[in-house]
């Protein structure tokens, strides 16, 4: 689950996109979190229930379905493995899930009368937290037959978060990611959203850094360490990178409608790498 990153906030507010929807960075909380051994296996255990629940939502999901539908599953799937919902009543969002489809970005409210149609780009975020550890994760769902420019972003969008997640090793920096997913996304004639970022994850939902997807001297290029957790979440649009919050002040759209695609992992940083710990395919 993407956040405004904090550090964002004053030129949002000046240029008047300011959103209460996502807040920035829980209060109290100071510095990066370098995870122990111990901690490490307990977020392996919660974010293997966040792959599970992804991979069974992506195998169920078929037109007529509801945007509540898959919302419900996804809560008894993450309470039946013993987790909580990360998400469900996070700064009052009411799902388990965020739910977007086609031009919306991030953060779609779960709605009973949201009908998944064929030819939907759906984006599926969800998040669980078990043993005071979270796990967070998106995938983009090809939904039937779609369209040349759908199925481009979607493919464009996870090679994105791979790229990003190729640089990810102690000693480098969070430049070497967000440029590798910025140079992937717009080779391919796409545009990265920059007001919502990856983070950190851990005992806290959100932790610092924030983890960008753009070339930028306006956030702290942080070096990376063994230990650290992040969730790494490239937005790309097909058309402008600019999006504007609905009334119901969570659900993000395209400014200009045009389709939006998102891809998401909790990743470790080792020694000589990483671990990715949404990994799906880690699911028997």
């Amino acid at each position: 689950m993407n956040f405004l990153t904090d550090l964002l906030l004053p030129k949002l507010k000046s240029a008047g996109k300011m959103t209460d929807a996502l807040p920035p960075l829980a209060q109290g909380v100071k510095g990066i979190k370098i995870k122990s051994a111990p901690e490490i296996a307990k977020m392996r255990e919660s974010s293997l229930i966040v792959a599970t629940v992804l991979k069974e939502i992506a195998a169920m999901v078929k037109p007529g379905m509801t945007t509540a539908d898959l919302d419900e599953y996804a809560e008894a799937r993450i309470r039946e493995m013993g987790a909580t919902p990360s998400f469900k009543g996070y700064y009052g969002f009411p799902g388990s899930i965020c739910a977007s489809i086609n031009n919306e970005v991030v953060h779609g409210i779960p709605n009973k009368k949201k009908v998944i149609r064929p030819g939907d780009v759906l984006k599926v975020d969800t998040g669980a937290y078990y043993q005071e550890f979270h796990g967070d994760s998106c995938i983009t769902i090809a939904v039937g037959k779609i369209g040349k420019q759908a199925r481009k972003i979607i493919q464009v969008a996870e090679e994105c978060l791979y790229r990003g997640i190729d640089q990810v090793k102690a000693g480098n920096h969070l430049l070497d990611i967000a440029g590798a997913i910025a140079d992937h996304a717009e080779q391919n004639g796409f545009s990265v959203v920059e007001e919502y970022t990856g983070h950190g994850v851990g005992r806290n939902l959100h932790e610092p850094p924030s983890v960008f997807n753009f070339r930028t001297d306006k956030l702290p290029n942080v070096q990376l360490k063994e230990g650290m957790t992040l969730a790494i979440e490239p937005i790309i649009n097909a058309g402008s990178k600019q999006t504007k919050t609905l009334r119901d002040r969570w659900t993000v759209v395209t400014a200009d409608n045009n389709l939006s695609a998102q891809f998401e992992h909790t990743v470790l940083v080792t020694s000589t790498g990483y671990e990715i710990l949404t990994d799906r395919d880690l699911v028997k």
